[in-house]
């Protein structure tokens, strides 16, 4: 296929880190980090769950808040700032994420929660992290496998968050056979989405939206996946997108769309899935007929739960945005921004 020898030409050239590489081990990454037995021995009696992070470490906290907010029985929040939102206290659960262990955001807030008295579970590949939790009576320390982009490891760490709110009981858990005809799926999709080995049509998208604006709408229980589509695009690719949720769009935005000249140069992404509230049907159907003159992908996030189409769609975007940085001709793991910041702030001592 012509598109697919495209990618691989290209990925010869600039994928010098081998982000095809992690991305084709996303099944096997997820199936390790969902099966392994993790041993928690906490108790579960908590107001809710706090989950640290930011980046790439940070998405799964936002998928867990959208997952208990469909099926739930406590409340997830997102934190994604230092210290701790001012009403937290001990009676919620700590859930840090920082792939690295050395995320400073989420270092500074899990210290304050150990000075208050919470409990942390602090998921990393290692770190300060790992260093403060092993000291700490009440809070655990989990790890997982070092050695690639954090954006790149969602399998590894929604893989393990899942884990470990399943173990807990703090979301449902699917059957044992369920889950492994959830994972046999994904691993069928994925080699699908393949953009060397796949059939095409990831790269197809990838040359409609290269040298576009790109504006990603999302169902409701999917807005951390459009929004996550949109980051890997920031980090990967290399580009500006914005990110938007339905219905909340349709009382704002879309005056802006009625706009002819707010309509040139952009390509439309929609994010749905099988579970969609019939409303939002509706409402989906409408934006199309009321923008069939703006060029739109819809990428249907496929599977049989909402945690299956969540993680069809994260590896989806995955693909997408690496396809779309190697017409770039732009390394996928290139993050010299970052890296700046970091060691800037790396000569600037932070309070505790």
């Amino acid at each position: 296929m012509e598109i697919n020898q495209k990618m691989k030409d290209l990925a010869k050239i600039l994928d010098s880190s081998d982000m095809l590489g992690w991305t084709r081990k996303f099944p096997s990454s997820l199936r390790s980090s969902l099966t392994r037995d993790i041993g928690l021995d906490i108790e579960n009696d908590w107001s809710g769950i706090l989950c640290l992070g930011v980046g790439g470490s940070g998405a799964g906290g936002m998928l867990l808040s959208d997952i208990s907010n469909q099926e739930g029985g406590l409340p997830f929040v997102s934190w994604k700032d230092y210290g701790l939102p001012s009403w937290w206290g001990p009676d919620w659960l700590i859930l840090a994420t920082s792939y690295s262990g050395n995320t400073e955001e989420t270092l500074h807030g899990v210290n304050l929660a150990i000075q208050e008295g919470g409990t942390v579970i602090g998921i990393s590949s290692g770190g300060k992290l790992q260093e403060i939790l092993e000291e700490q009576e009440n809070s655990v320390w989990i790890d997982v496998p070092s050695g690639q982009p954090p954006r790149s490891a969602i399998g590894h760490i929604f893989g393990t968050q899942l884990n470990i709110c399943w173990s807990m009981g703090l979301l449902p858990k699917a059957s044992e056979e369920e889950i492994e005809s959830m994972l046999k799926r994904l691993e069928k999709s994925s080699t699908m989405l393949d953009i060397v080995n796949g059939d095409g049509e990831i790269g197809k998208i990838a040359k409609q939206i290269h040298q576009k604006r790109i504006q990603i709408m999302s169902s409701p229980s999917l807005g951390t996946i459009g929004y996550r589509c949109r980051t890997q695009f920031n980090e990967n690719s290399g580009i500006l997108a914005t990110s938007s949720i339905l219905p909340e769009l349709h009382h704002n935005e879309i005056v802006a769309w009625a706009e002819e000249e707010m309509r040139l140069g952009v390509h439309l992404i929609i994010f749905v899935w099988n579970g969609m509230d019939e409303r939002i049907g509706i409402r989906t159907e409408w934006t199309l007929k009321t923008l069939e003159d703006v060029p739109t992908s819809i990428l249907e996030c496929q599977g049989e739960s909402l945690v299956e189409c969540m993680l069809h769609g994260a590896h989806l975007s995955d693909w997408l945005s690496i396809a779309l940085a190697l017409l770039r001709n732009k390394d996928p793991t290139s993050i010299g921004p970052i890296d700046n910041l970091k060691d800037h702030l790396s000569t600037i001592p932070l309070d505790q």
